[in-house]
């Protein structure tokens, strides 16, 4: 017997009216002088040349969340991912389909949304408990851990219309995280606030999935993503792309036709190529760890870089690369002189090399490859800042924890080893590899 959804969302549709107003037709004694000169001018021909344009921002999205699922919700700006959320909130109606939600919602979409900027902290804090329809009783036994989480004390008894950005958001995270509600939407809270709260966040949210309440989580942050849900929905121009695991989508989302088009660079004439270079390369190419093209990559997981090239007198080809910060500072570099190439030829005149990088060590940022080509002895093209690609944040050990942001660009791993006091040897064993 298959567990009765939570959420359910059939044949979803929001449209939107482009240049229509909202809210009322209320206009300026100035506004309805110009528009009563210009009417007769409209109609003339019997057609007007003022025409509505019309925006699907879902467009027939369908889905179930099952009780105590954690969903991410990931797509570019414009994909319909914050549309969605405001509609299953019911802070706007559907254009056609249905929504069905089984159980109270809590929702943190924009920072403040649902408070009231005349009233204090506190005041909210009860303000919002009530709309979600929870009694006083249950508020008060919450409502220190609330101020405690939000670290605003000092502040609970101001009007929150004088709270910097910061201070709502802790505020509305906490309220929202901590009213118990069955199912708890978020919008990008990861965008607003330090480092240090961001991660209170992410375990306040573990901690609301591990209670088997209902998450939705909409945010550009893939590790966040990858690291907090069970499955995943991915939208584009206000459909559902595909439904799976994380891990999956957001590579898939990575590598994306617009990403296919960047992630290839023609080196003809390229401003980076260094004075005296034979032009040998033509393009170049990063490839994600399925051949496929891409400008950005996750954290520890192993990319490629491809050249085409051409000499009119072969030579034995030597491929390099040379990884750099955004800021020009050398990290590292890999060259087939040094390093075993088995399927290089022993000459070419022509042909395409890709150089397969395993499993970089990099933090998260933004990054510069020089391209390096020649023959064993000498390199005969070199072209500076030839790519630049991105690493997006991943959990690389499987810890459920990220790389602490701040400690430079390396993000690397070791093996530790305990031995309780007293122990027969003074000094520690060295684990020894016994493969040759």
């Amino acid at each position: 017997m298959s567990m009765k959804p939570i959420i359910r969302v059939e044949n979803l549709h929001k449209r939107y009216e482009l240049g229509t107003k909202l809210g009322g037709s209320y206009s300026t004694l100035r506004e309805d002088l110009m528009n009563a000169l210009r009417r007769p001018f409209r109609r003339a021909g019997g057609r007007s040349h003022s025409r509505k344009r019309t925006l699907w921002a879902l467009a027939g999205l369908s889905f179930e969340v099952s009780p105590g699922e954690v969903l991410g919700v990931i797509g570019r700006n414009g994909a319909g991912k914050s549309t969605l959320l405001k509609v299953l909130s019911r802070i706007t109606e559907p254009t056609q389909g249905r929504v069905e939600l089984f159980g109270r919602v809590g929702s943190l979409l924009e920072v403040g949304t649902g408070f009231h900027p005349e009233l204090t902290g506190r005041e909210n804090i009860f303000l919002n408990g009530a709309i979600l329809g929870m009694r006083k009783r249950e508020i008060e036994r919450q409502f220190d851990q609330i101020v405690a989480f939000a670290e605003i004390e000092q502040f609970l008894d101001t009007p929150v219309k004088r709270y910097s950005s910061g201070m709502f958001t802790k505020l509305a995270f906490s309220v929202a995280a901590h009213l118990e509600p069955e199912i708890l939407l978020v919008d990008e809270i990861l965008s607003v606030g330090d480092a240090a709260f961001q991660k209170k966040c992410l375990g306040k949210m573990r901690e609301v999935a591990g209670g088997g309440r209902t998450v939705l989580f909409v945010s550009h942050n893939s590790a966040a993503i990858e690291a907090l849900c069970d499955r995943c929905l991915w939208l584009r121009e206000g459909r559902l792309e595909a439904d799976g695991e994380p891990i999956d989508l957001l590579r898939r989302y990575l590598t994306t036709d617009g990403a296919q088009e960047a992630a290839t660079v023609s080196l003809s004439r390229h401003g980076g190529r260094t004075p005296g270079s034979e032009e040998l390369m033509h393009k170049a190419t990063l490839l994600s760890e399925d051949g496929t093209p891409t400008t950005s990559v996750r954290m520890g997981e192993t990319f490629g870089v491809q050249v085409h090239f051409s000499r009119s007198t072969p030579l034995k080809p030597v491929f390099g690369l040379a990884f750099k910060t955004v800021t020009g500072a050398p990290l590292f570099g890999v060259n087939n002189r040094f390093v075993p190439a088995e399927q290089m030829p022993e000459t070419a005149g022509e042909g395409v090399v890709t150089c397969w990088v395993e499993r970089p060590p990099l933090m998260p940022g933004t990054y510069f490859l020089d391209l390096h080509f020649g023959d064993e002895y000498r390199d005969l093209d070199v072209v500076r800042e030839a790519l630049s690609f991105d690493v997006e944040a991943s959990d690389v050990f499987g810890t459920g924890r990220l790389c602490p942001p701040g400690g430079g660009p390396i993000c690397w791993g070791g093996r530790y080893q305990y031995e309780p006091n007293g122990a027969a040897s003074g000094l520690p064993s060295i684990p020894v590899s016994q493969s040759k």
